[in-house]
């Protein structure tokens, strides 16, 4: 059990931060509310949300 909660912690960090570092390749509004708000609710928005999704693949390209 706690390996799966330490794998799940550790995925959602990651992506916070790869959103984080991305975030100026997406089409957001760059703004720090925006960017932190989006980066901490990336897995919710990512789910629900086909535009988010999009951008988010946008933040993670290299």
């Amino acid at each position: 059990m706690p390996v799966i909660i330490i794998c799940l912690t550790v995925g959602y960090v990651v992506g916070a931060w790869k959103f984080w570092t991305g975030f100026s390749k997406t089409h957001f509004k760059q703004s720090l509310p925006n960017r932190i708000g989006f980066s901490l609710l990336w897995p919710v928005l990512f789910i629900a949300n086909s535009s988010y999704r999009r951008n988010f693949r946008r933040a993670l390209r290299e």
